[in-house]
């Protein structure tokens, strides 16, 4: 996998601009902050952010993929003065579930989910190499 920085762009924070990456991909939908069981243990935004990614961490196991493999994340959140208010603990999840990777990432603030108790929902890609 190798990150994709034009030289005289800035460097983002938490995230890549782009991943070049060759293998055997994994696809994860949108996870949410439920439990296995389909319970919302919280709702609050951070508390549900460490539990979808504890989930897309899950499915990934699923495909033989690990957290290191993600080279594509898509957040959507529907509150992004939450998002911004809980980032550092957001952070600490991302940082202890998926680890400090290059990600190319984005955020996207949404008026509603599908699940009418979700507050954010996160897909991803993996790319396990060849």
């Amino acid at each position: 996998m190798k990150t994709l920085q034009p030289p005289a762009w800035p460097r983002p924070k938490g995230y890549a601009n782009g991943v070049l990456a060759t293998g055997q991909m994994v696809f994860v939908a949108g996870m949410i902050g439920w439990d296995a069981e389909g319970r919302f243990p919280s709702d609050r935004l951070a508390d549900q952010a460490r539990l979808a990614l504890q989930n897309v961490v899950e499915v990934l196991a699923e495909g033989g993929a690990k957290p290191e493999h993600i080279v594509r994340m898509t957040w959507y959140v529907t509150d992004k003065r939450e998002y911004i208010e809980q980032g550092r603990e957001i952070g600490a999840a991302f940082r202890e579930l998926i680890g400090s990777y290059s990600i190319a990432m984005t955020a996207v603030e949404v008026k509603a989910l599908i699940e009418d108790r979700a507050k954010v929902e996160i897909e991803c890609t993996a790319v396990i190499p060849a």
